[in-house]
């Protein structure tokens, strides 16, 4: 055997070594992962004719799928399923919610173990045997392209025509995270016996107050660290995003902006004069994006230089959600069909964003 072929055969067994042995977290996960996203658009829509689609989830992705599957929530009380890249005609479910205003079905989240147990939770409104407006967060069971079988988790949360919150999301600790709003009455915000202004976290079945002086958070998300971000509605401007730490006071309705006082939080960034009405949010490579409703853009902002950026600035118009998908590209619903935009006959939508492209 010539010199030549032995080392060609020693290289060959040394890749394979080399490759094997390479590290889970640098090894691809699925058949989404690079070189294949360079190929991707910079912006495809998924699904349209949705009404003011609230919150995305990612169905767990089969590696023989094309597409992921993912469940949308309608805020007058449907849940809809985008199953192999197309949006199904029957909803999964329809929800009795009180809708009115900014209050409706809001956010979801789906079960970190939903492998073995099939569990979907929604937060919405509903009105109580005094026709007082309330927040809840129940589980369901989902199969068969069904919810079913709902049990209550968290209930009588303060609701309003405005300032409800909504969002939903199990954090890397496995625990269910709420955002919920003022409902109106900011002195709330202020009150921990008050599961309003606040964000919740369900510890096995028990509900904490996890922080407090929040206005109208709507979007929650972790940077790569286990921090928690979130992004929250001022009062006309002073729009924040926060970095929070359990157990702060983030100040509202005492400080807003750039105002500082003792023991309260002071935002990361803020929108000043301006309004960006911040929704969804959502970190990746480095950086927190998120909607805005009034500001119509997708923003990105990163915390590590404090820069923030703007896209699409007016081109979908109001931008809702914003989630990662099982491909690491950005999902957008807009909401324009909410009373409040300029709808298009093809509105809402559910928009893929590729991030390398932006």
């Amino acid at each position: 055997m010539s010199k030549t072929i032995i080392i060609l055969l020693v290289i060959g067994v040394l890749g394979f070594v080399l490759l094997k042995n390479l590290p889970a977290g640098k090894q691809s996960q699925n058949n989404f992962q690079e070189p294949q996203q360079t190929d991707i658009p910079a912006v495809s829509t998924i699904a349209t004719g949705l009404e003011v689609p609230w919150a995305l989830a990612f169905l767990p992705f089969d590696s023989a799928q094309d597409e992921p599957d993912m469940l949308v929530t309608e805020r007058k009380g449907t849940v809809r399923l985008i199953k192999d890249g197309k949006l199904q005609e029957n909803p999964v479910a329809k929800i009795s919610v009180k809708q009115a205003g900014e209050s409706g079905l809001h956010g979801i989240a789906v079960d970190p173990a939903f492998n073995k147990n099939n569990l979907i939770y929604l937060y919405y409104t509903y009105s109580d045997s005094g026709n007082q407006t309330l927040n809840r967060v129940s589980q369901f069971k989902y199969g068969k392209q069904n919810l079913s079988d709902e049990k209550i988790i968290v209930d009588k949360i303060p609701g309003a025509i405005f300032h409800d919150g909504g969002r939903i999301k199990f954090g890397p600790d496995g625990f269910l995270y709420v955002t919920t709003g003022d409902a109106l009455d900011p002195s709330r915000s202020q009150d921990k016996n008050s599961l309003a202004g606040k964000i919740l976290r369900v510890v096995n079945g028990n509900v904490e107050v996890y922080s407090y002086g929040h206005r109208n958070p709507q979007g929650i998300t972790w940077d790569q660290k286990g921090n928690l971000w979130e992004t929250e509605h001022g009062n006309s401007a002073t729009d924040e995003v926060n970095l929070i730490i359990q157990g702060k006071n983030y100040g509202w309705p005492v400080v807003k902006g750039d105002e500082k006082t003792l023991n309260m939080e002071s935002p990361k960034i803020h929108s000043g004069s301006e309004t960006w009405a911040p929704a969804g949010a959502a970190f990746l490579n480095e950086s927190i994006y998120f909607g805005g409703l009034r500001g119509q853009a997708l923003f990105q902002f990163n915390p590590e230089t404090n820069q923030l950026k703007e896209y699409f600035k007016g081109e979908f118009g109001r931008i809702r959600d914003v989630v990662v998908g099982p491909d690491n590209m950005l999902y957008i619903t807009t909401s324009n069909r909410d009373g409040r935009g300029n709808s298009s006959s093809d509105d809402d939508k559910i928009i893929k964003v590729n991030p390398l492209k932006l």
